[in-house]
Protein backbone atom coordinates (compact mmCIF):
# COMPACT_ATOMS: atom_id res chain seq x y z
CA UNK A 1 0.00 0.00 0.00
CA UNK A 2 1.28 3.41 -0.91
CA UNK A 3 0.64 6.83 0.44
CA UNK A 4 -2.34 8.55 -1.17
CA UNK A 5 -0.23 11.67 -1.73
CA UNK A 6 2.68 9.85 -3.39
CA UNK A 7 1.09 9.76 -6.83
CA UNK A 8 -1.95 10.99 -8.63
CA UNK A 9 -4.95 9.24 -7.11
CA UNK A 10 -7.78 8.02 -9.32
CA UNK A 11 -10.11 10.63 -7.82
CA UNK A 12 -7.87 13.48 -8.99
CA UNK A 13 -9.21 13.20 -12.53
CA UNK A 14 -7.50 12.38 -15.78
CA UNK A 15 -4.15 13.79 -16.82
CA UNK A 16 -4.85 16.79 -19.00
CA UNK A 17 -3.70 16.30 -22.60
CA UNK A 18 -1.95 19.30 -24.01
CA UNK A 19 -3.01 21.05 -27.18
CA UNK A 20 -1.88 23.94 -29.34
CA UNK A 21 -2.90 27.39 -28.11
CA UNK A 22 -5.76 29.14 -29.85
CA UNK A 23 -4.86 31.58 -32.61
CA UNK A 24 -3.74 34.95 -31.29
CA UNK A 25 -2.68 38.29 -32.68
CA UNK A 26 0.22 40.46 -31.54
CA UNK A 27 -0.74 44.13 -30.96
CA UNK A 28 1.24 45.08 -34.09
CA UNK A 29 2.66 42.98 -36.94
CA UNK A 30 5.83 41.23 -35.78
CA UNK A 31 8.74 39.66 -37.63
CA UNK A 32 10.15 36.18 -36.96
CA UNK A 33 13.33 37.84 -35.69
CA UNK A 34 11.43 39.97 -33.17
CA UNK A 35 9.39 36.94 -32.05
CA UNK A 36 12.58 34.91 -31.57
CA UNK A 37 14.10 37.76 -29.53
CA UNK A 38 11.00 37.97 -27.32
CA UNK A 39 11.09 34.21 -26.76
CA UNK A 40 14.80 34.24 -25.90
CA UNK A 41 14.28 37.09 -23.43
CA UNK A 42 11.42 35.23 -21.76
CA UNK A 43 13.31 31.95 -21.41
CA UNK A 44 16.44 33.76 -20.15
CA UNK A 45 14.46 35.44 -17.37
CA UNK A 46 11.85 32.72 -16.65
CA UNK A 47 13.68 31.13 -13.67
CA UNK A 48 13.50 34.52 -11.91
CA UNK A 49 9.68 34.24 -11.82
CA UNK A 50 9.93 31.38 -9.32
CA UNK A 51 9.86 27.62 -9.56
CA UNK A 52 12.85 25.51 -10.51
CA UNK A 53 15.18 25.78 -13.47
CA UNK A 54 14.59 22.10 -14.29
CA UNK A 55 10.85 22.65 -14.75
CA UNK A 56 11.45 25.82 -16.79
CA UNK A 57 13.85 23.82 -19.00
CA UNK A 58 11.23 21.07 -19.41
CA UNK A 59 8.55 23.63 -20.28
CA UNK A 60 10.83 25.22 -22.88
CA UNK A 61 11.55 21.84 -24.43
CA UNK A 62 7.82 21.08 -24.48
CA UNK A 63 6.98 24.47 -25.99
CA UNK A 64 9.47 23.86 -28.82
CA UNK A 65 8.40 20.25 -29.49
CA UNK A 66 5.50 18.68 -31.36
CA UNK A 67 2.45 17.79 -29.26
CA UNK A 68 3.30 14.10 -28.74
CA UNK A 69 6.83 14.81 -27.53
CA UNK A 70 5.62 17.80 -25.50
CA UNK A 71 3.13 15.56 -23.68
CA UNK A 72 5.90 13.07 -22.88
CA UNK A 73 8.15 15.87 -21.60
CA UNK A 74 5.59 17.38 -19.23
CA UNK A 75 4.52 13.94 -17.99
CA UNK A 76 8.08 12.83 -17.26
CA UNK A 77 8.94 16.14 -15.57
CA UNK A 78 5.93 15.85 -13.26
CA UNK A 79 4.37 19.04 -14.60
CA UNK A 80 0.72 19.50 -13.67
CA UNK A 81 -1.06 21.14 -16.60
CA UNK A 82 -3.77 23.58 -15.52
CA UNK A 83 -4.49 24.95 -19.01
CA UNK A 84 -4.27 22.43 -21.82
CA UNK A 85 -2.35 24.94 -23.96
CA UNK A 86 0.46 25.04 -21.32
CA UNK A 87 -0.14 28.69 -20.44
CA UNK A 88 -0.59 27.76 -16.76
CA UNK A 89 1.21 24.82 -15.16
CA UNK A 90 2.36 23.74 -11.71
CA UNK A 91 5.15 21.55 -10.46
CA UNK A 92 4.69 18.81 -7.86
CA UNK A 93 5.53 21.28 -5.07
CA UNK A 94 2.80 23.68 -6.15
CA UNK A 95 4.94 26.35 -7.82
CA UNK A 96 3.04 28.11 -10.62
CA UNK A 97 4.49 28.53 -14.11
CA UNK A 98 2.84 30.93 -16.57
CA UNK A 99 3.85 30.84 -20.22
CA UNK A 100 2.92 33.63 -22.62
CA UNK A 101 1.30 32.54 -25.87
CA UNK A 102 4.21 33.95 -27.88
CA UNK A 103 6.52 31.18 -26.61
CA UNK A 104 3.97 28.50 -27.51
CA UNK A 105 2.85 29.47 -31.02
CA UNK A 106 3.17 32.08 -33.72
CA UNK A 107 0.77 35.01 -34.01
CA UNK A 108 -1.62 35.36 -36.94
CA UNK A 109 0.03 38.65 -37.96
CA UNK A 110 3.60 37.34 -38.27
CA UNK A 111 5.48 39.06 -41.12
Amino acid sequence: MGCAGSSQAKGDGPVKKIRKPKAWKHPQPITKTDLARMRDEFWDTAPHYGGTKEIWDALRAAAEADLTLAQAIVDSAGVIVQSADLTICYDERGARYELPKYVLSEPTNLI
